[in-house]
């Protein structure tokens, strides 16, 4: 009795203690923002990730009326700077540009430093560009067909590039591998930049990538496209049939981009981020400017972001298992 009449002398206090809590919350919420925010790109700068970042930024610095900063956070996969979001404080100035790695790392690492479940809420996706494969002007297949064939006419002798071991682009491959039943040699790079180098010289045959990374080569007619991984054909390549054309349907890969926060973070600034991040989305500037690099703007609810990374680590997670990827 006594310990239950020491509870009751303390509800008044309790009470008005999360009373205030909530009060407070508010009018954080209703303050919000009253300084710069951050936005981390765990990339490093130049690659379309970061091309990504800085678009949203400066449309969400006209429409939160504060400064809104890209800082490059590169390392680990996109790990460093993923985990360096999830432990800052959750009150809506710190946000994580993420991207299919946060998915990856899910399963490609162990332990993952962060968890992208538990310590990160996703506030929106923002954005997505359809997987490619290209290869050197002078390469003799000319559609993805033809690619098969010479695959299977010599296995093993045909090479692909990627950014690195586990990267997207990688994963990518080994998906292809797998659905068109040929073997084709794995060569990681530090970087996806080098890989196009390569691509340009001759050094490496195939890179399976997203039409973002290499809209200037697109466009300059620098490289030739055998096919687009996306359920319609792209924009920018009218003329460039899809796997599916082609007997590939289960090929199906876009690169995406969107916006997390620690998980903690008010609700209400979460609600805020989303409504301006939606908005900024559906805006004619920043369509134009996706488009201009090769990708379409897209806008989710808070819900609908948190279900698709869900997805995204179970669709990479079988493909990083298939594949055996390993980091060093």
């Amino acid at each position: 009795m006594k310990s239950g009449n020491r509870l009751l002398s303390r509800l008044p206090a309790l009470l008005t203690a999360c009373l205030l809590s909530v009060i407070g919350l508010q009018a954080h919420a209703q303050d919000y923002p009253n300084r710069p925010i951050k936005i981390i790109v765990p990339y490093g700068a130049g690659g379309s990730v970061d091309a990504i970042g800085r678009t949203l930024a400066q449309e969400l610095t006209q429409r939160l009326g504060q400064p809104v900063v890209v800082e490059n956070k590169a390392g680990a996969g996109s790990n460093l700077g993923s985990t360096f979001v999830a432990k800052s404080p959750a009150d809506g100035y710190t946000l994580l540009l993420t991207s299919p790695g946060n998915a990856i790392n899910y399963t490609l690492y162990k332990p993952v430093p962060y968890d992208v479940k538990t310590e990160l809420t996703q506030v929106a996706v923002v954005g997505r560009a359809p997987g490619i494969l290209l290869v050197n002007l002078t390469f003799p297949a000319n559609n993805v067909k033809e690619f098969v064939a010479m695959a299977k006419k010599a296995p093993g002798t045909l090479n692909f590039g990627s950014g690195g071991s586990g990267s997207s682009e990688h994963l990518s491959g080994e998906m292809f591998k797998s659905t068109a039943g040929i073997d084709l040699v794995h060569v990681p790079y530090k970087g996806g930049a080098s890989v196009v180098t390569d691509i340009l010289s001759g050094q490496v045959q195939a890179f399976f990538t997203n039409q973002a990374n290499v809209i200037g080569q697109i466009k300059g007619g620098l490289i030739k496209v055998l096919g687009v991984a996306a359920p319609q054909r792209s924009a920018l390549l009218p003329n460039v049939p899809t796997f599916a054309e082609q007997g590939y349907p289960e090929q199906l890969v876009s690169v995406w981009w969107g916006i997390a926060a620690p998980a903690k973070t008010p609700a209400a600034v979460l609600d805020r981020l989303n409504k301006e991040i939606v908005a900024a989305g559906a805006s004619a500037s920043m369509r134009q400017r996706l488009s201009e690099m090769g990708a379409e703007s897209i806008s989710t609810t808070r819900a609908q972001a948190n279900e698709f990374i869900e997805q995204e680590i179970v669709r990479w997670g079988k493909a990083v298992k298939s594949s055996n990827a390993q980091v060093n």
